[in-house]
């Protein structure tokens, strides 16, 4: 006999580990067709007056890149808006929850550990969409006082504690990946799912927001140094 029996429908795992990948594709093929839409609308009945933020010139400089730094810009946004699509998953589990247990009167094992371990992953995988859009916190106290050139400078002093940081996490990631994987771990609860995908995803955050702070890396000694030019003339 199962130890799953008399719970109900359980969650297979690969089910979830399969909708994962496949559902934020879905999700986002729906979401592209929809803007194209949108957009033949807009060019056929214009609204005049609107100006879009990328058309500042101090924000649109700070993003030029060369093509290796928009090639990993490019990742940072769809892994950002891939994970995103997630959080759709775990409203609709906790809403099956919540008709099973309360209407029904049968609990379920697996929504909380399946929504939990998503989330996680979830912001593991966004740290180079943060890191692309300026959203991660910093402590702002001196760099507002600098001049722009400074607060780019400033940047690209700090990014060697950043590095620091992102490779520790990766090469933390990649141990905690392979003893997991190794081990053929799998989490403490009835349902036991297992753990490296989990860990695996934490590899893969780490490897995008090392690349996300590269690009940015790149950009900012490119502006700096042009700044200075400009500077001189």
């Amino acid at each position: 006999m199962s130890d799953l029996e008399g719970f109900g429908f359980v969650l297979p795992h690969w089910l979830y580990w399969g909708w994962l990948a496949v559902m934020p594709l879905i999700m986002m093929a729906l979401n592209r067709r929809a803007l194209s839409k949108k957009a033949e609308v807009e060019e056929s009945h214009p609204i005049m007056g609107e100006v879009q933020a990328d058309e500042d010139p101090i924000i649109h400089q700070h993003f030029e890149g060369n093509a290796f730094t928009r090639v990993i810009d490019w990742i940072s946004e769809k892994s950002g808006v891939f994970v995103a699509f997630w959080t759709v998953n775990a409203v609709c589990f906790y809403f099956y929850e919540v008709i099973m247990r309360y209407f029904f009167n049968m609990p379920t094992i697996w929504v909380h550990e399946s929504s939990f371990l998503l989330l996680g992953m979830q912001y593991l995988l966004a740290g180079a969409y943060a890191m692309l859009h300026g959203a991660h916190v910093r402590v702002d106290v001196l760099y507002n006082l600098l001049p722009e050139r400074g607060r780019v400078g400033m940047d690209i002093f700090t990014s060697m504690f950043f590095f620091i940081f992102t490779l520790a996490l990766a090469g933390t990631s990649w141990t905690f990946f392979i003893d997991a994987y190794n081990m053929g771990e799998t989490t403490v609860e009835t349902w036991g799912i297992q753990y490296w995908p989990v860990k695996g995803m934490m590899l893969l955050g780490a490897v995008l927001i090392l690349l996300a702070g590269l690009s940015k890396l790149i950009k900012d000694i490119a502006l700096f140094v042009r700044m200075g030019r400009e500077g001189a003339q």
